[in-house]
C-alpha cells in the first residue's frame, strides 16, 4: 500500500502538482470581477453638496473648489488604492499639488496663495473626498509646518523658507508629539540647550508626518534655561537627526509617519523660531490646522456617500437596484444628512476665525463632533456596500481605516470635549484629581 503524499509534493499525477500557478497570474481587474459596481479609481461626480453649498462660497473658492476637485479625481483617484495597500508615498503627485497653488492656505506674500480660511478649508475637503492620505500630507506640511514659520518666523526666515514649500519644491513637517507625551504634549521632554551660535536639540518625536522625506522639520523643545518651549527650524541632513518610518498602521497608510531621534543636534541661531517662546505660542498654529483638520473628514464623508450614491444604484440584487429598496435608501438620506450637518458646522467655524470670534471650545468641538459623524458615516457606507465594503478599491474601507487617525489626531475625541467643556464651564479636568486618604487606604 502506497502512503498518501502531499498536495505540494513531488509525484507524476495531476493532483500531486505544485499548484503554484494559480498564483502567479496578475490581479484580477475589480471592475471585471465586480461589472455591478464600479470602483473609486474612476471617481464619481459630487452629488453630496445637497443643500447647495456652493451658495455660500465666493466665486474664487468655487473655482478653487473646481481645480482641487478636478485634479484629485484625475490624478490621485487612478492610483491612491495601489500606494495605500503598499503604504507607499506617491512622489510623482507632489508637482501637480504644488500647481494646485494651495499650499500655504491663509498665510499672504512670500509666494504663498493668500486664501480665506474658507478658501483652504473647502481646498482641504476636496483634497480628503478622493485621498484623506493626501489630505493630511498637505495639512502638515501647510497648516502645521508653514503656518508655524508665517505666524512665529522671522522676516528673514519667512523669505528663506516659505517661496519654495508654497510651491512643494521642499517638504516640511511638525514634530511636537513624543513617545510619552501625545494629549499632554505641553510637558514634552526634548531639550534645547544654548550653545555659542545656536542650539544643541536633544530628545524623541513620534508619529511625525512626512518626517522621513521632509526636507525641512519645525521641532518644538524645552529651552533648558528657561522651561518654556521653543521652536526650531531643522534640515533633514543635520548630523545625530534620524527618522524612521513607523510600520503596520491601519489608516493613512500613504503618510510617511516617522520616530525622530534627535542626538546632539545642532541648529544655527538664524533657525530659532523667534515667536515661539512658550507651549500657548503653538496654540496659535493649533487653533488654524484645528479647523483645518475638521474638514478632513468632512471631505471624506463627501466621498463616502458619492461612492456609495453611485455604488447603490449600479449594484443590483433580488432583480433590482440596491438604491430601490427602503433600508438602502434610508441609510444613504442619513449619511446625506450627517454631511450637510458637518458641512454648515465646518463653515460657521470658518466665519468664526475671520470675524475673531473662534474661541479654542469652537475648533475642539467641531473637529470632535465632525470626526464622530464622519465614522458613523464611513459605518453606513460600509453597511451599504456589503462585501464590497471590506474592499479598498471602492473607497469606503480605506476611508473607515484613514478615519481612525484623524479621529484621534490634533486632540482625540475625549480632549478636545474637555477642552471645550472647560470653556463652557469654566472648570478644568483634564489632571485626575489628587487622590484622597480614603483612596489609598
Amino acid at each position: 500500500m502506497t502512503a498518501a503524499r502531499h498536495p505540494n509534493s513531488a509525484g507524476s499525477d495531476d493532483f500531486e502538482k505544485p499548484r503554484t500557478s494559480y498564483f502567479k497570474s496578475p490581479p484580477l481587474d475589480v471592475s471585471v470581477a465586480f461589472p455591478q459596481a464600479t470602483p473609486a479609481s474612476v471617481f464619481p461626480p459630487c452629488t453630496s453638496d445637497y443643500y447647495h453649498f456652493d451658495d455660500l462660497l465666493t466665486p474664487e473658492e468655487q473655482a478653487l473648489r473646481i481645480n482641487v476637485r478636478q485634479c484629485m479625481e484625475k490624478e490621485v483617484a487612478p492610483i491612491m488604492t495601489k500606494y495605500w495597500e503598499k503604504a507607499e508615498f506617491p512622489f510623482q503627485v507632489i508637482p501637480k499639488l504644488g500647481a494646485l497653488r494651495i499650499a500655504g492656505g491663509t498665510i499672504k506674500g512670500y509666494d504663498c496663495p493668500g486664501l480665506s480660511i474658507t478658501g483652504s478649508a473647502i481646498a482641504t475637503a476636496e483634497v480628503a473626498r478622493v485621498d484623506a492620505s493626501c489630505s493630511t500630507f498637505i495639512l502638515v506640511h501647510s497648516s502645521l509646518a508653514m503656518l508655524t514659520i508665517g505666524l512665529c518666523g522671522s522676516e528673514e526666515q519667512k523669505h528663506s523658507y516659505l517661496p519654495s514649500l508654497a510651491k512643494f519644491e521642499t517638504v516640511a513637517c511638525w514634530a511636537l508629539t513624543e513617545p510619552d507625551y501625545g494629549s499632554d504634549a505641553s510637558a514634552l521632554k526634548t531639550t534645547a540647550t544654548k550653545v555659542e551660535g545656536g542650539w544643541i536639540l536633544e530628545g524623541q518625536k513620534r508619529w511625525i508626518g512626512n518626517s522621513t522625506f521632509a526636507d525641512l522639520l519645525v521641532i518644538f523643545a524645552r529651552n533648558t534655561s528657561t522651561n518654556q518651549i521653543n521652536g526650531f527650524i531643522v534640515k533633514k541632513d543635520a548630523p545625530g537627526l534620524q527618522a524612521t518610518k513607523i510600520e503596520n498602521k491601519i489608516g493613512l497608510r500613504i503618510v510617511q509617519n516617522g520616530d525622530i531621534i534627535m542626538r546632539k543636534v545642532f541648529v544655527p541661531d538664524s533657525d530659532r523660531l523667534p515667536g515661539v517662546n512658550s507651549f500657548q505660542d503653538t496654540n496659535k498654529v493649533l487653533a488654524v490646522s484645528r479647523v483645518m483638520v475638521a474638514w478632513q473628514p468632512i471631505g471624506i464623508s463627501m466621498g463616502v456617500y458619492d461612492i456609495c450614491h453611485r455604488y447603490v444604484k449600479e449594484r443590483k440584487q433580488f432583480g433590482a437596484p440596491l438604491a430601490a429598496f427602503q433600508l438602502i435608501q434610508q441609510k444613504l438620506v442619513q449619511m446625506l444628512g450627517n454631511v450637510q450637518a458637518m458641512f454648515l458646522v465646518g463653515w460657521r467655524l470658518c466665519k468664526l476665525y475671520e470675524s475673531g470670534k473662534m474661541t479654542p471650545g469652537h475648533a475642539s468641538l467641531g473637529k470632535s463632533w465632525i470626526t464622530v459623524k464622519a465614522r458613523e458615516t464611513a459605518a453606513l457606507g460600509r453597511e451599504l456596500l456589503g462585501g464590497n465594503g471590506i474592499l479598498s478599491d471602492f473607497l469606503v474601507a480605506k476611508a473607515f481605516c484613514d478615519l481612525e487617525p484623524i479621529y484621534t489626531y490634533e486632540g482625540t475625541y475625549d480632549i478636545n470635549t474637555l477642552v471645550t467643556g472647560r470653556e463652557v464651564t469654566g472648570l478644568a479636568s483634564f489632571k485626575p484629581a489628587a487622590s484622597s486618604t480614603r483612596s489609598r487606604l
